[in-house]
């Protein structure tokens, strides 16, 4: 793949790691060091995604015609400096939950923010034909950095105290943005739009795009759909088995750390299934199999046999997610032209993170009306319905958009 993208890799790599590092890292800070309680929690965890995506909004057109790679190691060094703020103030007596919102929403700005910039970069970097590979060697690397970072992050809190993993977090942006100048090599500069000021058209670009096209349309709202309705029935799920059930910590972590080797096993089984059958069969398959897996955590009981029933659900569910993720990304680069990449991610991320952060409150509050149980099983019938519109599609998918002339630095744009 080339020195660059070993760069590239390197840089996400270490950012990974130092975000699974501080998983929740924000909860525990809330009510470890600030004691704060349940609805306060929840409105950590909901409103600087929320926010942090509605300040994103006009930050994807200002991507698009900008050099990519300054941008990333900006976003890097935004998310370093406001991380670095929590560990400070706690040093100094002075960390509350307001400055912990601001921090979020900055953070989740900067994470859209980022996404956007780096995809349009990776298609500009990466031949078109090693595209999915890369794709599944960022997936491989998630899951690795997923399964090795919770269990070291809460150790490291436990030995060092509850900011320790924010500073590793904040430290590992810091290299990434050295990772990603190490990099190196000519950029294209995108052609100039005409005008200094955001026009509403620039903000509806990525939207119109994505709704206007046969072939994102129904990923978008499967992608949609299908990522908020797993993630709403987790907090209920917490509540379940460390409530009721009476599963301790560890058990609970466990659960949810060991089916993460199943997206290692996904990410690597994503390109020899996609060049067997296609990328819209595999995408097809896998958007049926990932969704009838979690109605069967409604009925989680105590003890091994229930402990065993969560890790094979989520091993299923992760699974088939990590061999669906690598193929639509790839697909998603693939049906968007170049020009357009940073707005379209953009547009996809912001609608992504504030969906979920909207149900998530919406199943929290149904839940505390009927039960976790209930909301679990709720959230698992409504995700038997996400396939559909990849299944209502016919058996072929449109084509690829043909190769382009390549860029101005030698590398292929877009197929």
């Amino acid at each position: 793949m080339g020195r660059r993208f070993g760069w590239l890799w390197a840089a996400y790599a270490v950012s990974a790691l130092g975000t699974y590092l501080a998983f929740d890292a924000f909860s525990v800070i809330a009510v470890v060091a600030l004691h704060a309680g349940p609805a306060q929690v929840a409105l950590l965890a909901a409103t600087g995604p929320a926010v942090g995506a509605a300040a994103a909004v006009p930050l994807g057109p200002w991507v698009e015609f900008r050099q990519k790679r300054p941008v990333m190691m900006a976003m890097d060094l935004v998310r370093f400096g406001a991380l670095l703020t929590v560990p400070a103030a706690y040093a100094l007596g002075g960390l509350g939950l307001g400055q912990m919102l601001l921090v979020s929403v900055v953070v989740a700005a900067a994470d859209i923010t980022f996404g956007a910039a780096s995809g349009a970069f990776l298609k500009g970097l990466v031949p078109a034909d090693r595209l999915l590979t890369a794709n599944a060697r960022f997936e491989s690397t998630n899951w690795t950095a997923l399964v090795l970072g919770p269990p070291l992050g809460g150790a490291a809190i436990g030995l060092f105290g509850p900011v320790t993993t924010v500073t590793a977090n904040a430290v590992s942006f810091l290299l990434s943005a050295l990772g990603i100048r190490a990099v190196g090599g000519g950029e294209p500069r995108p052609a100039p739009r005409g005008t200094d000021r955001l026009r509403a058209a620039d903000l509806a670009e990525g939207w119109r795009h994505i709704l206007a096209s046969p072939a994102l349309r129904p990923l978008f709202l499967n992608n949609l759909a299908a990522n908020a309705l797993i993630m709403v029935a987790a907090p209920p799920l917490a509540v379940l088995m460390l409530g009721r059930l009476g599963f301790t910590p560890w058990q609970y972590g466990l659960a949810f750390a060991v089916p993460c080797l199943g997206g290692l096993l996904g990410a690597r089984l994503a390109r020899p299934l996609v060049a067997r059958y296609g990328q819209w069969r595999v995408l097809r398959a896998t958007s049926v199999l990932r969704a009838v897996w979690p109605l069967g955590l409604a009925f989680v009981g105590p003890g091994l046999p229930g402990l065993l029933l969560v890790m094979a659900l989520e091993l299923g569910v992760i699974t088939c997610s990590a061999v669906y993720s690598p193929v639509y990304a790839t697909r998603r680069l693939e049906h968007t032209p170049h020009d357009r990449v940073a707005r379209t991610l953009s547009a996809w991320s912001i609608t992504g993170k504030a969906t979920t952060a909207a149900m998530t409150a919406l199943w929290g509050l149904l839940a505390s009306l009927t039960g976790p149980r209930t909301a679990i099983a709720l959230a698992g019938v409504l995700l038997l319905a996400t396939p559909l519109p990849l299944l209502r599609r016919t058996a072929t998918a449109p084509p690829s958009p043909a190769t382009v002339p390549p860029s101005p630095d030698g590398s292929p744009q877009s197929r």
